[in-house]
């Protein structure tokens, strides 16, 4: 065990609770564990870009389990892991095993798979129908532990947590790779050694991936799609920071900029939902309907995206409304403070955007089965923080986002953009004027707001 359980030397305290791994702020401690990881690392030749994973821990004196040794004050100790394989190998001294080992060349699994091989020449079908056997067999081998010292085996876990027959139809088995991220890995070793987890992180290092956003030695949450059915039952019998989702948003008010019979137009502020969401039901759906009984939206922003959106008061006005956003005859103009410098002062981004349903709500750019998306830009003001105007050709979800930061496109993110970027006190991203005809009277309107982010940036016009 002793080269798998790395000592941290440092007095600073642990958290109250454990991490959540889905939204969180990394604890000092883990940070602290990163850079000695990260020290390691680049003592390595690496070809790849990976995700990496550290787990603060500390002798669990219930367990029957010796105490690792060399640890620092409060005998603190941290794990390290990777995502899936890291060149090729899992058998790496420094880092945490697998759950389950199949790259064995002598195993059951390698053995299989090469016998699937020869069998495929002669008849693709039965190759297909040994290969899910296989699949299935290896899901089972998957014996997840928590912290109260049960376990069970992947199928078992995924289909508890998946308890929607819609869901379980879409996904009656996990995907491929399921339990081969750095968390169950982290989580699995300590309960195996009888150490008690304190706090965890996971980075990313190396380059991007061509069709996600991943910056190198930054911070990102456990994905959704794979690991939350594992670490939900994993992180049973911990005391787990609460999820931020669950503990509701603060009733933010948007205000009225312009309003008539047939509609109004707001400008929300950031941090409020449109419509409903899973846990939360205020929005500004919700509060205008109370206002105006009928209303309607039209259209949506981002949670943490500020600025105008318009409001239907009548089904009327919402019909037409909605045929000029078909018809993209409604023209948007967005401000954003971005990281860096784009290399251009003006051009057309044209990205095709497809949702990660393994990790929403992240998307991805895929040229195969994406859809397209078009955004035009121009630099108002450039240094270390640029200021553009962003004006949407079509409306996929977070367009905006993933133009700006993506490497095929800007490669500058949106300031305070925590899925693309880095998380700051908000998105620097804002609806600032909108152009489109009233629904009943055919008159053209415009409607601009003040410029937002004086604080960051000052307004300089080029």
């Amino acid at each position: 065990m002793t080269g798998k359980v790395h000592p941290l030397h440092t007095d600073i305290a642990g958290p109250e609770r454990f991490t959540y791994p889905f939204c969180y702020e990394p604890h000092p401690l883990a940070v602290m564990a990163a850079e000695e990881l990260k020290r390691e690392l680049a003592g390595m030749t690496l070809t790849e870009g990976k995700m990496f994973g550290v787990l603060v821990v500390t002798e669990d004196a219930k367990s029957d389990c010796p105490p690792p040794t060399g640890g620092g004050r409060g005998g603190l100790f941290f794990l390290a892991a990777y995502s899936g394989l890291l060149e090729g190998r899992n058998d790496w001294d420094y880092f945490v095993p697998p759950v389950f080992d199949a790259q064995q060349p002598d195993g059951h699994f390698k053995q299989t798979e090469r016998e699937i091989s020869l069998v495929s020449q002669q008849s693709p079908l039965v190759a297909k129908k040994m290969s899910q056997e296989l699949q299935l067999w290896l899901f089972h081998q998957y014996q997840f532990l928590n912290a109260r010292g049960e376990r069970r085996d992947l199928v078992d876990v995924w289909q508890d947590y998946h308890c929607s027959a819609r869901i379980r139809r879409r996904y009656p088995l996990p995907p491929g790779g399921t339990g081969d991220c750095c968390a169950p890995k982290l989580l699995q070793y300590a309960y195996q050694q009888g150490l008690k987890p304190v706090c965890m992180a996971e980075f990313w290092w190396g380059e991007s991936p061509k069709s996600d956003i991943r910056h190198h030695g930054q911070f990102y949450p456990a994905c959704r799609g794979k690991c939350k059915p594992v670490l939900t039952w994993m992180l049973q019998g911990l005391d787990v920071d609460p999820s931020p989702d669950e503990n509701g948003f603060p009733h933010l008010v948007p205000e009225v900029v312009y309003e008539d019979e047939a509609l109004a137009v707001l400008n929300k502020p950031t941090g409020m939902l449109s419509i409903p969401g899973r846990t939360e039901d205020y929005s500004v759906a919700t509060w205008a309907q109370q206002r105006w009984p009928g209303a309607m939206l039209v259209h949506r922003l981002d949670m943490w995206t500020s600025g105008i959106i318009l409001v239907a008061k009548t089904k009327e006005a919402s019909l037409g409304l909605q045929q000029q956003f078909e018809e993209r005859t409604v023209k948007k103009k967005y401000l954003a403070i971005v990281e860096g410098r784009p290399q251009k002062e003006h051009g057309v981004i044209d990205l095709p955007l497809l949702c990660d349903p393994l990790n929403r709500p992240r998307q991805v750019v895929d040229y195969e089965r994406g859809k397209r998306a078009i955004t035009e830009y121009r630099v108002l003001k450039e240094g270390g923080l640029s200021l553009l105007a962003l004006w949407p050709h079509t409306g996929r979800t977070h367009q905006l986002r993933m133009h700006c930061a993506h490497t095929d496109g800007l490669g500058c993110p949106i300031l305070g953009d925590e899925l693309y970027g880095e998380k700051r006190d908000r998105l620097y991203l804002e609806a600032s004027a909108i152009t489109f005809a009233h629904p009943v009277t055919g008159r053209r309107m415009h409607f601009e707001l003040p410029y937002p982010f004086a604080n960051i940036l000052p307004y300089n016009n080029k």
